[in-house]
């Protein structure tokens, strides 16, 4: 596993830091910025808060998840915010709005600073 992207993914864990970020992972290029997996886990939590009953269920654990000190956790996963995946040159998914993704730091290629536009 890389050690400078750990780094960031620890920093964003620790605060409020981001950055803009492209991975190649097995072939596609991933593009967002980081967040730290409290808000990502709470970004889920809202997901699912007005649904139904299992829907609220899992919006609470969700919630209860955010809550763990991730500064001090394992790092395994990279969470990213505004994401769009590429594979070849076929338009990103999703095209459009913006959305969250989580993906296991270990299965990255690699990586750059910045973020594809596709405007």
């Amino acid at each position: 596993m890389d050690n400078i992207l750990r780094n960031f993914v620890k920093a964003a864990n620790q605060g409020d830091f981001s950055l803009d970020i492209t991975l190649n992972v097995n072939g596609a290029l991933v593009t967002g910025t980081t967040v730290s997996a409290k808000k990502y886990m709470q970004s889920l939590s809202r997901t699912f808060e007005n649904g139904n009953e299992i829907s609220q269920e899992l919006s609470e654990k969700l919630s209860r998840a955010s809550e763990v000190n991730y500064a001090h956790e394992e790092i395994n996963y990279i969470h990213l915010e505004e994401a769009q995946v590429y594979n070849g040159d076929s338009q990103p998914t999703p095209s459009e709005g913006s959305f969250y993704w989580r993906g296991k730091l270990d299965e990255v290629d690699g990586f750059f600073l910045g973020k594809i536009d596709a405007t």
